[in-house]
């Protein structure tokens, strides 16, 4: 070989030279821009994804637009979308959407429990959540006053607001008089009539057992239900807590001896069995017979007049020992008490008196 081509060779590259240089040349340009591009667009979603993130849970946090107690009744069966449209519009919270995906994020979204809220103002929507989760409804109160009679007490019922349903005498429950509890019940929104008229019965017969099993001995009456009926008269005739075992006394003494009871709440309950009587007895109504007249009959009347309370209760079943037979309106809400009827005319006659003093304007 000669030298001019052992030159030309050393001048030429080899092949393996050739793909040396081939295996470091640049990548297109195009190529790099798209990886680029991907990753910026990667780093971009992120950064807003985060930023959403970010706001979500500030706007989920921060406080809400109300600035006073809001009341809303959330029904049974809605979902979590329907819930949070009645919230922002009752102006509890201030968007639903965030309110609904963080419910179900946090998968609290069928933890929400129907009824009715009052909810604080300005609370944020966290705050809102966990109030619906644990169940924190408002509490409405119905009171049932003792002396009321029992057609007045189912009409109280049928009244009270959030109470559903309708009231008849089917499982087990009683419409008759004298069987209710009365004093101040406890409900929430949605609560059935008949399982608070359930629970005023219950209570009754409870607190019966109760003071029943601890009565005085030696009583004119042989039941509870006897009992309930005195009680009756007795939270008719007074209203004053002091004279109730004074006037349980004068009545126990009346059926002890054999004594008509001659009581005037009684001969209006007979009159009028569904409703008070509006007005004022006369002397042809004492002299009315009826099962009700203890003016005409001897003993109990057949059934309660009205719904006793616990304090009456208790006055029949250890009423106060004492002579007296009879008492009549002092004019001061109370009664002046008497052991003879002499006695008793005296008083009757200085009632009138002041009624007279009354009417006519103390002339």
């Amino acid at each position: 070989m000669s030298d001019d081509d052992n030159l030309a060779k050393k001048l030429t590259p080899s092949a393996k030279t050739r793909r040396r240089r081939s295996s470091t040349r640049p990548e297109p340009l195009s190529r790099r821009w798209i990886v680029r591009l991907v990753m910026l667009l990667i780093a971009f979603l992120i950064t807003v994804t985060l930023g959403v993130l970010a706001w979500g849970v500030s706007e989920f946090n921060a406080r809400g637009p109300s600035t006073e107690p809001v009341t809303v009744v959330l029904e049974k069966g809605a979902g979590v979308n329907a819930i949070a449209r009645q919230l922002e519009t009752a102006g509890v919270i201030r968007r639903a959407d965030v309110f609904a995906i963080a419910t179900r994020i946090s998968k609290t979204a069928k933890k929400l429990k129907a009824g009715e809220y009052q909810i604080p103002a300005a609370v944020s929507a966290r705050a809102v959540m966990h109030i619906l989760i644990r169940g924190e409804t408002v509490v409405r109160k119905l009171t049932i006053a003792e002396g009321l009679q029992t057609a007045q007490a189912l009409e109280l019922i049928m009244a009270a607001e959030g109470l559903q349903g309708d009231l008849d005498a089917g499982g087990g429950l009683s419409l008759a008089e004298g069987r209710l509890l009365p004093e101040t019940w406890h409900y929430k929104w949605g609560d059935s009539r008949r399982d608070i008229l359930r629970r005023m019965q219950e209570g009754h017969a409870q607190m019966m057992e109760k003071e029943w099993a601890a009565r005085a001995p030696d009583l004119p009456f042989q039941t509870k239900d006897e009992a309930v009926v005195l009680a009756s008269i007795v939270e008719k005739e007074t209203g004053k807590a002091d004279e109730r075992a004074h006037v349980a006394g004068v009545f126990v003494n009346r059926l002890r001896l054999g004594m008509r009871l001659q009581s005037d709440p009684t001969v209006a309950f007979g009159l009028s069995p569904d409703a008070p009587l509006d007005r004022l007895l006369s002397r042809t109504d004492l002299r009315t017979d009826h099962a009700w007249n203890t003016y005409m009959r001897k003993g109990l009347p057949p059934s309660p007049i009205a719904l006793p309370g616990r304090a009456s209760i208790q006055a029949v079943l250890h009423p106060l020992t004492t002579k007296d037979l009879y008492f009549v309106a002092d004019g001061t809400g109370g009664h002046v008490f008497a052991q003879t009827l002499a006695g008793h005319n005296r008083n009757v006659a200085k009632w009138r008196r002041l009624q007279r003093a009354l009417t006519t304007g103390g002339d």
